[in-house]
């Protein structure tokens, strides 16, 4: 995983001299790949960027090698170079020469993902106070859906556990109820328009509300985080996600959850779905096949009606890394790593 997001990796001058970037797809030879799910997008990301900062950053705190901070801080660079004022963010840049897409609809200002995570990712560093105070402001006079809303609401979690702060947790509470109130039959959605099950990629609601319960002392939202988990991650983590199509960030998102309530709640039948989702990328998965190439480090993209894709893009290998941030293999690489750019 490191390993491949280094081959990912790359400068970006135009966003100033510590800068980098990560490629966004890598196919079987290694060779990179624009983003072109949604036309022509770009060759990076904000979004990568700040995820793959927030986890270096952990690797750093865990191993405490410099070298990986300062990997983190040249992706945060980029993430800063992007910021477009007033709490938003463009997300892609079309080159590398630092092009940025300023109007692509992956790519626009607005109250997106890209602007939750390079808050969240802003919050978890400590730093650009300033920037994040205002991304939180505008967020807070927005509507977004309950994914996105969740990622603002780890964001001032983040902040309240270094500080209490009464405007953070009004503001906590506030998405809570926004979050609880996006609801079928107490199983937490994405959006009120999404139909059917909710999609399982950035699903973190039933974190959010579970770690905002002990903040706010409210029993109701563990609640409602547990009955919602239960019924949208449980037999997904049992079957191996026995899903036509499944990517990394999906199975991260149910560690995630599942992490967060073995941790609340104190019950061992959380942490031991958190190891059953864990095993998906050493092949507990409906292929049974390995999704993490231990010997390359190479992370496939996901799996496509039981086929493993040839491919492996920052996002699949940055949410594994943050699935297996404990893992004995995943550290010990960290506390050697030497590579700088």
């Amino acid at each position: 995983m490191l390993r491949q997001l280094a081959a990912l990796t790359r400068p970006v001058p135009a966003a100033g001299p510590r800068a980098l970037a990560l490629a966004v797809y890598a196919g079987a030879m290694g060779e990179h790949h624009e983003a072109r799910e949604s036309g022509v997008e770009g060759v990076a990301c904000v979004d990568d960027a700040a995820r793959a900062s927030s986890l270096l950053y952990r690797l750093w705190t865990a191993t405490g090698n410099e070298a990986l901070k300062e990997w983190a801080e040249g992706l945060l660079d980029f993430v800063l170079w992007m910021y477009a004022g007033d709490g938003l963010w463009h997300n892609f840049i079309l080159d590398w020469q630092g092009a940025r897409n300023v109007d692509g609809p992956t790519s626009a200002a607005g109250i997106n993902f890209w602007q939750a995570r390079a808050t969240h990712a802003l919050a978890e560093a400590n730093c650009s106070r300033d920037v994040v105070t205002r991304a939180l402001d505008v967020a807070g006079a927005a509507s977004p859906p309950s994914d996105v809303r969740a990622v603002h609401a780890l964001s001032v979690l983040t902040l309240l556990e270094r500080a209490p702060d009464q405007r953070l947790t009004t503001w906590l509470a506030a998405w809570c109820d926004e979050l609880a109130a996006c609801q079928r039959g107490g199983m937490l959605m994405n959006s009120p328009d999404e139909r059917g099950r909710p999609h399982l990629w950035g699903h973190v609601q039933e974190a959010v509300l579970a770690d905002a319960s002990v903040v706010l002392e409210r029993a109701d939202l563990l609640q409602l985080a547990v009955t919602s988990a239960d019924e949208v991650f449980a037999d997904v983590i049992e079957s191996g996600f026995d899903l036509p199509h499944v990517h990394s960030y999906e199975v991260q998102s149910a560690i995630f959850v599942m992490d967060r309530l073995a941790d609340v709640t104190g019950q061992p039948r959380y942490a031991d779905m958190a190891r059953k989702a864990r095993c998906w990328f050493d092949g507990r998965n409906p292929a049974g096949a390995a999704m993490f190439d231990r010997a390359t480090g190479r992370v496939a993209d996901g799996l496509d009606d039981g086929r493993v894709s040839d491919r492996s893009g920052a996002e699949a290998n940055i949410t594994a890394c943050l699935a297996l941030q404990g893992d004995p293999d995943v550290l010990s690489l960290a506390r050697s790593w030497t590579r700088a750019w």
